[in-house]
């Protein structure tokens, strides 16, 4: 268990880009940077970008995964990219893969939102789970749709870093009311 002064800390915040072409300098990545944006605009609690651009290649996903949350000491790892039905979209499989517990609700809730906008989000494969004390999310690759994606999932975020002992992340409320239940 954490002590309070832990909570108080700066939270480390995964930022992975999953794209051949990005990690190969072929374009520009733009689902990394959509990503800190949108957390900078949301979070008023103090938070530490730590970011990758990788290849969609498995055991470098995993491997990434890995030392996030337990090198690095991230509670929240977000990934942008790999989720398709295409033969190298392998993210979900890398998440399960480095997971203890699957957090299916999220890639659930984000499809439901999505499919509002474009009917081939019917084809993207978003999951979440927990690895030890990091939740890790599956974000599709397109800036606007991280965007809709976060806004529907990010309310549950904070209160599921707070069960898994997690620091302390607050929301601008005035943009995003994070759900934690009421206090006896």
């Amino acid at each position: 268990m954490s002590s309070l002064n832990d909570k108080k800390l700066t939270a480390r915040i995964g930022i992975v880009t999953v794209s051949d072409r990005a990690s190969r300098g072929e374009y520009e990545d733009l689902g990394g940077p959509a990503i800190a944006d949108y957390l900078n605009e949301v979070l008023t609690s103090p938070w530490q970008p730590v970011t990758r651009v990788i290849s969609d290649d498995q055991p470098l996903i995993e491997q990434t995964l890995v030392q996030l949350c337990d090198e690095e000491h991230c509670c929240l790892v977000v990934t942008t990219g790999g989720t398709g039905p295409a033969q190298r979209d392998v993210t979900p499989e890398a998440t399960e893969s480095v997971c203890e517990k699957m957090m299916p609700g999220f890639g659930e809730l984000m499809r439901q939102i999505s499919l509002q906008y474009v009917p081939t989000a019917i084809l993207s494969r978003q999951t979440a789970g927990i690895r030890g004390g990091a939740l890790i999310v599956n974000l599709p690759g397109k800036p606007k749709a991280i965007a809709q994606c976060l806004d529907a999932v990010f309310p549950a975020i904070p209160y599921c870093i707070d069960l898994i002992d997690g620091p302390y992340l607050a929301t601008d409320e005035k943009r995003l009311v994070a759900f934690r239940p009421k206090q006896k």
